[in-house]
């Protein structure tokens, strides 16, 4: 997927795109206009247009749109039709090490010397604050998105009269 799509896929665009990616079944303009809570049809025809544009999104034979490809979002990965932050992605994984590492402590702990205790026990706490780390910057970003998307729904139903 060419970088242009990815960096055309922000505000309200982005917010229509994973609408209709989470529904995963064709929609129309007023589910559109519904679900990503915008003002009218002709603003979601509008960004259903740029996305068809983008490649991102087809029509049908009923004028329903559909998911034609996943975009790559920086930052991002699909599970299923969720968008997850990589963050917390790797959070996950470092909790399946973590696991791991204190299963492998106590099987080990009552046999081995003190070099191996205190070496794994570092290394287990090394891999704890890898996983909050991870997992912090994971729920930031993820509240982040859910907040911009809450603001772009605003500005779409409130339009600033300020010019």
């Amino acid at each position: 997927m060419p970088n242009s799509s990815s960096e055309a896929l922000e505000g309200t665009t982005f917010a229509v795109y994973s609408y209709v990616v989470k529904e995963g079944r064709p929609v129309g303009t007023r589910d559109v206009m519904r679900g990503a809570k915008l003002s009218s049809p002709s603003v979601a025809y509008r960004h259903l247009q740029k996305l068809e544009a983008l490649g991102l999104l087809q029509k049908n034979e009923c004028g329903e749109y559909v998911v034609k490809e996943k975009a790559n979002i920086r930052g991002y990965i699909w599970v299923g039709r969720r968008l997850v932050p990589r963050m917390l992605f790797y959070s996950f994984i470092f909790v399946g090490i973590l696991a791991l590492e204190i299963v492998v402590l106590t099987i080990h702990f009552s046999v081995e010397d003190y070099k191996f205790k205190v070496f794994f026990l570092l290394l287990t706490l090394i891999t704890a604050a890898a996983m909050v780390l991870f997992l912090v910057e994971g729920i930031l970003l993820l509240v982040k998105s859910k907040r911009e998307s809450s603001v772009n729904n605003l500005r779409q139903t409130h339009p600033d009269s300020t010019g």
